[in-house]
């Protein structure tokens, strides 16, 4: 009978404490640095360089999952990332929300997710609970790499340059 039990209580442990990790992130260097918000440019060449260089910066991670909005930079981001995982590339809304934040959550796995400036601080004050990024990122920031770890209900968080 104990030998029985035993499964059971290391799954338990296992669902209460496994830990799950969101690495966030801002689309890379797009092609016309002036383009409004509305228009769908590409990546410069500086931008699939630094997508080339996120892959290998999750190299490891066990990437489980991948969102991205539905435009080419950001898409064109997760690319290299999502080929070296097998990984079809999920879209969200334009807007995180509530329900994307609570559909991250409930995945438990690991994820990496592509925003833009004006998205990536409501992610991940979204998924942490607390004000870590306090604004919208600068037009000229793209070398911030967000790794928010949850485990049971101790979330940490880290800022790290991607590319040093």
């Amino acid at each position: 009978m104990k030998l029985k039990i035993l499964p059971a209580i290391l799954l338990l442990i296992c669902f209460t404490s496994c830990a799950q990790t969101y690495y966030v992130v801002r689309h890379a260097e797009k092609a016309a640095p002036d383009a409004t918000m509305s228009s769908d440019v590409p990546l410069s060449a500086q931008g699939e360089q630094r997508a080339k260089a996120l892959k290998e910066l999750l190299n490891d991670k066990k990437i489980e999952a991948i969102y991205s909005t539905n435009t080419i930079r950001t898409k064109s981001t997760a690319a290299p990332t999502a080929a070296h995982f097998g990984l079809n590339v999920e879209t969200y809304g334009p807007r995180p929300d509530s329900a994307f934040i609570a559909q991250l959550r409930a995945l438990k796995k690991n994820t990496l997710i592509i925003g833009h400036s004006n998205t990536v601080d409501d992610i991940v004050n979204l998924l942490t609970g607390t004000k870590h990024v306090p604004a919208d990122l600068p037009d000229s920031e793209y070398n911030k790499l967000y790794i928010i770890t949850i485990t049971g209900n101790k979330v940490e968080f880290k800022e790290e340059a991607m590319i040093r």
